[in-house]
């Protein structure tokens, strides 16, 4: 099958989306952001990239604190919402009817109605060019208690998260596998 060569650009899709709660509990801001993961296990960190000008850059500079919430097919709405307006300009979760809850470790806001919340502290800022990466610490995660089986095991699943890729909104669809069946003995 050919292929076509295009010039390089930002095409590893789908990615999460996600609703990054920040500043304090007096003024709260949230940003929606698509480029975070994961990039270590021990100690656990990971990462948001920001535009420069985007306000929620100076709040995390300033505070070198964040909140990774993530988003369920109920908040696409809030997501794409928190995505293009500014905190500059007005209070996204009074705007979007989101409820600021102060984190139990770090005490910022984030976001109640999110089912899992990761507290982030800022070990590093990268200057990278149309943003700048805050890779973090992972602090506590929390996690809405009905998502939590009786033997202890995060059922994400059961969360209806969304994924984001090339513009666009997805629900996550059926599971294909899981982590080691192709090689699992039958």
């Amino acid at each position: 099958m050919a292929k076509t060569t295009w010039k390089p650009g930002t095409m590893l899709y789908p990615l999460p989306v996600v609703m990054v709660s920040c500043g304090n509990m007096k003024n709260p801001n949230i940003i929606t952001v698509a480029w975070t993961g994961t990039i270590n296990s021990d100690p656990a960190m990971t990462y948001v990239s920001v535009r420069k000008e985007r306000f929620s850059h100076s709040l995390i500079t300033e505070s070198r604190l964040f909140v990774i919430n993530l988003v369920t097919e109920n908040l696409c709405r809030a997501t794409d919402y928190c995505g293009v307006k500014s905190g500059r300009d007005e209070n996204k979760f009074a705007k979007m009817n989101l409820t600021p809850e102060e984190s139990p470790s770090l005490k910022i806001p984030s976001i109640k109605e999110s089912p899992l919340s990761i507290e982030c502290k800022v070990r590093q800022i990268v200057e990278l060019g149309s943003h700048d990466m805050f890779i973090a610490d992972i602090e506590a995660v929390n996690v809405e208690e009905k998502f939590i089986s009786k033997s202890g095991k995060l059922e994400l699943d059961k969360c209806n998260l969304i994924a984001y890729s090339h513009g666009k909104y997805y629900t996550l669809g059926k599971e294909l596998g899981h982590f080691g069946y192709s090689v699992k003995k039958k």
